[in-house]
């Protein structure tokens, strides 16, 4: 592959990619200078003058998922380097980062992971088709025709494949449509997560970010809401930078790509994900030294503005007065003729898939509670209510079981109105609202949680409990309607104003635009680092059609046809010391009410309670039969055992035998006082689970055996395995700490170097085909 890249990658083109990317970024880091300042002194203002909406009803829950495992599990991965399906064990954290391990042996044993991945701009394909599409569309030069040969072929009816429009793509499958289900929920669930990457509580970087992205693609003409502002800071960045330079890149090395389609859409793939690598690199470095320059700039900038705040208000009122006197009326024309007529219609779209979708998250939330309830009248009140809550407390990050809430948001469609109003696709606002709903329904879990809790104290008996949850339940309901209601408005207001201004802002551009220098003049110098004109043309702009918004969306909350509440209806301190007990310690409902005693030191145990999806057991499973690409050479096919390849289905119980060679790994006992633990470049620690080789002797084949049950669903507490995130129980003296590898919570695009363990090495396991796999580096994606 080196070679590959190589060959389209020169000195020259390098030269030129890095070049191209230093001015994107240098005109963008002006762009974010200037909106820093305006960021403060935005933050700085709320802070004195207070406001904000009604007061929320739910609580809040500050570390939604600490110590915890989304989901793990088997699935088989496609190796391009040797053209071969290999099974992965894959793990999923709370930080949504995809870890691929060469099998749960490997994890278990606190192993190096194959790949840590952030999603962030990636697509979840569940079909080749759907996959050679996108990537005929992407490839330069003329699309291939429709006949051509994929370029991978899939052993089973059930693919998924990552796609992204710049970086590297990932192959997967799995072997029964149960399976494909839950993967296809996590796979989306990592992506919506993933693209949500800038942080909603910093109230100065990030609006700060954000406007500087949309100025500078304003500078560029490209108005309209943008796909591609997905991940952090650094991520938007590169895709910034690569929306740039890609199409000169695909004129220079498109004629030079040569052989079969398959074999272009190859090699384009690496190249591109060679690129995107570089960039990324660069775009870090440079976003990483504006962010430093203006935090040194922060504290003399800050004690200007708290000083001169009146001063400041005065002189952006006196400059907003002057604008809009000029753009106003030419404004609400625009407004009246193009945007008025189509506001009540795209309301009606936002209206019902998003109110659709918060109805099912109160319906699921409330089942859960009911069929808990439920539970404890028939199967022993206060002894498996630990048990019931620790399982309630993670529903929000169940993606299987949200998944009939954000399922109802692919009935969004916009296309009458994408055209016209420059809206590139619906996903956006999609992956917005799902989010929303999460949040509503972690809010609703954590207060059921916190009253329930405070009340258990006064509940003496089986009767007396399931009555005060259902009690509980009734506020908590009442309390989401009015939290749904406030969030959906908002939504609704912020979707709007998200199609609409970037509109306006492009018609009005010929006829506005050129009147905004004079306007320059009227700032006082000494505030031109918190008052510009372009933000202030842009706020007259909104104040133009806010109205006819506010409107449409009080329209609809009368008429009751959503579930919303008029804004006349406020609700104040309904539980006047509900938000104190949300400051308090969270509640482990495992040890309180548990109902197990604490003689089992058993760590594995306790971690296993801690994944939040439970597991389709598939360990070490094998394929139908070995596949190779359809490209595939007979340089590509490595001899297997005994001189003969299975390449058939006919030889599916000599490959499930090879399959369970292959994970059978000895690994030495670690004598006493050995530190087992190996420090990455990106400071996440490896450490090494303690196991006699007799162990692992007995477990390998277990877990790879033929007979071994697929397609069947699992308890969490029998087959999840350990939590990357949990700390171990103390060691008995004398021997080693034990611990899996935890994934670093850093986002990704840091490099992970592929050390040796400083104690005893480990053994790298052979496969099937002689290759030693073990001693390959890490591979971390962005």
């Amino acid at each position: 592959m080196g070679d590959v890249i190589s060959a389209h990658l020169d000195e020259n083109r390098r030269q030129f990619i890095a070049e191209k990317t230093g001015k994107v970024l240098a005109d963008f880091s002006r762009f974010y200078e200037e909106q820093y300042g305006v960021a403060l002194f935005n933050s700085v203002r709320y802070e004195i003058e207070g406001g904000g909406g009604p007061q929320a009803q739910l609580l809040h829950r500050k570390v939604p998922l600490e110590d915890c495992t989304i989901y793990s599990g088997n699935l088989f991965q496609y190796m391009e380097d040797n053209k071969k399906w290999r099974n992965r064990y894959s793990v999923v954290p709370h930080n949504y980062g995809l870890v691929l391990y060469e099998n749960k042996l490997a994890y278990e044993r606190g192993l190096q992971p194959r790949i840590l991945m952030n999603s962030a701009g990636y697509k979840v394909l569940t079909t080749v088709e759907q996959y050679l599409e996108l990537i005929n569309n992407s490839l330069p030069g003329p699309a291939p025709k429709s006949g051509n040969a994929a370029i991978l072929k899939c052993p089973t009816q059930f693919p998924l494949i990552l796609w992204h429009p710049y970086a590297r793509h990932y192959y997967f499958c799995v072997m029964t449509g149960k399976e494909h289900e839950k993967w296809r929920a996590v796979f989306q669930d990592c992506v919506r997560h993933c693209n949500n990457g800038i942080p909603e509580d910093s109230k100065v970087e990030a609006p700060a970010f954000t406007d500087a992205v949309r100025m500078y693609r304003q500078s560029k003409e490209q108005y309209g809401t943008w796909d591609m502002l997905c991940g952090n800071e650094a991520q938007v960045l590169s895709n910034l930078v690569m929306e740039e330079i890609l199409p000169e890149l695909k004129n220079m090395i498109g004629p030079r790509l040569k052989g079969k389609a398959q074999e272009r859409h190859r090699v384009w793939i690496q190249v591109s994900d060679a690129v995107y690598r570089m960039v990324y690199d660069q775009t870090k470095a440079s976003y990483d030294a504006a962010v430093t320059a203006s935090e040194h700039q922060r504290p003399s900038m800050q004690s200007t503005i708290r000083t001169d705040m009146d001063q400041i208000i005065q002189s952006k009122e006196h400059l907003a007065s002057k604008i809009k006197a000029c753009v106003l009326s030419r404004a609400e024309i625009c407004v009246r003729n193009h945007v008025q007529p189509y506001i009540p219609s795209i309301l009606e779209a936002l209206m019902i898939p998003t109110s659709q979708g918060f109805a099912e998250v109160r319906e699921v939330f409330f089942k859960e509670v009911t069929d808990m309830n439920m539970n404890i009248v028939n199967e022993g009140g206060m002894e498996k209510l630990g048990e019931y809550m620790a399982k309630l407390s993670q529903l929000a990050f169940h993606p299987i079981r949200m998944q009939p809430c954000y399922e109802k948001m692919d009935q969004l469609k916009l296309e009458g109105l994408q055209q016209r109003f420059d809206v590139s696709s619906a996903s956006v606002f999609k992956q917005r609202a799902q989010i929303l709903m999460r949040q509503q329904m972690d809010d609703a879990v954590y207060t059921f949680e916190t009253l329930l809790h405070q009340e258990l104290g006064k509940t003496a008996n089986k009767d007396e409990l399931c009555k005060t949850i259902q009690r509980i339940l009734e506020r908590v309901l009442k309390k989401y309607d009015y939290d749904s209601s406030t969030v959906r408005k908002k939504f609704f207001r912020e979707a709007l104003l998200q199609i609409t201004i970037p509109f306006l802002l492009k018609k009005l551009a010929p006829t506005c635009k050129g009147d905004l220098p004079k306007f320059q003049e009227l700032i006082f110098e000494d505030f031109a680092q918190f008052i510009l004109v372009e933000n202030t043309y842009e706020e007259v702009v909104l104040q133009s059609v806010m109205k006819d918004i506010m409107m449409a969306v009080k329209e609809a909350a009368v008429q009751r046809k959503h579930n919303l509440y008029r804004d006349s209806i406020v609700m104040h301190n309904s539980d006047p010391n509900l938000h104190l007990l949300g400051e308090e310690t969270p509640i482990n409902w495992g040890e309180e009410y548990g109902g197990q005693p604490d003689s089992d030191p058993s760590d594995e145990k306790q971690r296993r309670a801690k994944q939040v999806v439970s597991v389709i057991h598939t360990d070490e499973g094998a394929l139908p039969y070995d596949v190779t690409s359809l490209e595939g050479s007979p340089q590509s096919t490595e001899p297997e055992e005994g001189g003969r390849s299975p390449s058939s289905p006919g030889s599916v119980k000599e490959l499930r035998g090879m399959l369970v060679k292959e994970f059978q790994v000895e690994a030495p006992a670690a004598t006493a006082g050995e530190k087992v633990e190996e420090q990455l470049s990106n400071g996440t620690i490896i450490q090494e689970s303690k196991n006699t080789a007799k162990e692992e002797e007995e477990k390998a084949p277990a877990e790879g055996h033929p007979g071994a049950q697929q397609g069947e669903e699992r308890e969490a507490i029998a087959t999840t395995p350990a939590s990357p995130a949990k700390l171990p129980s103390p060691a008995p003296a004398g021997e080693v700490q034990m611990d899996c590898h935890q994934p670093s919570n850093k986002e990704m695009g840091e490099e992970v170097s592929a050390q040796t363990c400083k104690a005893e090495a480990e053994p790298p396991s052979a496969t099937s085909d002689g290759a030693l796999e073990d001693s390959e580096g890490v591979q971390t994606e962005f």
